[in-house]
């Protein structure tokens, strides 16, 4: 009898093997979502790639403003997309996931423009564009 208990509770009746510890009903993606989620990732990435090679805004650190922007929707679109992750998941990981990657974003978007800024501001003479007719100046 433990035999044909312990078949039963492995098998669905028809020869099938159910899940243990999978959620079944959990959403793992469609080809669909996947597509969409693959589209729109090479358009936020094809546009900054365009919005910086064809020096569509005069000011640079404009540029640079709009193509984090994109940087931080795309980061959005891989959560929802690839990382299928939404506010309806079990017991909060879902959400505590959301505003770890918000916070890390955050930080990275936040120190890259520090980092930037700072390296901008600290060049020697020489080095920025139009320096080396200051430099030639100087002698």
């Amino acid at each position: 009898m433990s035999d044909l208990h312990h078949k039963h509770s492995h098998t669905d009746g028809h020869g099938h093997h159910d899940h243990h510890g999978h959620d079944d009903h959990a959403a793992h993606g469609s080809l669909k979502e996947y597509v969409i989620g693959f589209v729109l990732s090479v358009i936020l990435t094809a546009i900054p790639f365009w919005l910086v090679m064809g020096n569509v805004f005069e000011n640079t650190a404009t540029t640079g403003y709009v193509v984090m922007g994109f940087a931080a929707v795309q980061v959005l679109v891989h959560m929802v997309y690839f990382l299928h992750m939404n506010f309806r998941s079990e017991g909060g990981w879902s959400m505590m996931a959301l505003i770890f990657t918000v916070l890390i974003l955050v930080i990275v978007l936040a120190g890259s423009l520090w980092v930037m800024h700072h390296m901008n501001h600290n060049m020697m003479p020489g080095m920025s564009p139009g320096g080396a007719h200051q430099m030639h100046n100087m002698e």
